[in-house]
């Protein structure tokens, strides 16, 4: 209200230009127009109709939905707005997020206990299990360079390595 004041007292009493105002005020010259036009605050007003909420047939058939796909691969399960968007193809006008809220809601009171996995530690006595592996590599034998194969052993307990090379695999 004190910024409709000045705008009125500056342009009537003063009389200066609608130009000069906005540009001391830093405001757009329609804002000015504007308030020289009212004399009391602007009000606003939302223009917006309350979107239809939820109502039981599609809640009904939501659920359906929702029960079919819980029994899906997770890969094979739409998503709340591919959900939403079938709704609307079925004739519902209200939003996305009543929607979302629902389909969060039932999948929290509905999801089937999460299967808890075990495991066995595998655990090997020393010198009984390795690990194995075969390489081929160059190397150079009295000034000329020759192919050998080498044997690559792991022990799992000790985790050392151990390597012989051979002049082939047999």
């Amino acid at each position: 209200m004190d910024l409709i004041a000045e705008i009125r007292r500056r342009h009537l009493i003063s009389g200066e230009s609608n130009s000069s105002i906005a540009t001391s005020l830093k405001l757009s010259r329609p804002t000015v127009r504007k308030h020289l036009r009212t004399t009391a605050a602007p009000s606003y007003h939302r223009q917006y109709q309350p979107s239809p909420k939820l109502t039981a047939p599609f809640q009904k058939l939501l659920t359906t939905w929702l029960s079919v796909e819980q029994t899906l691969p997770k890969s094979q399960r739409r998503t709340a707005q591919r959900l939403f968007e079938g709704l609307q193809i079925e004739g519902y006008l209200g939003s996305y997020d009543c929607v979302r809220r629902f389909v969060k809601r039932w999948k929290g009171n509905n999801t089937r206990p999460s299967v808890t996995q075990a495991f066995v530690p595998l655990r090997f006595a020393p010198g009984e299990v390795c690990q194995f592996d075969w390489s081929q590599e160059q190397v150079d034998i009295n000034g000329t360079l020759q192919k050998v194969k080498v044997a690559h052993f792991r022990l799992v307990y000790s985790r050392q390595m151990f390597v012989v090379a051979y002049p082939r695999e047999t």
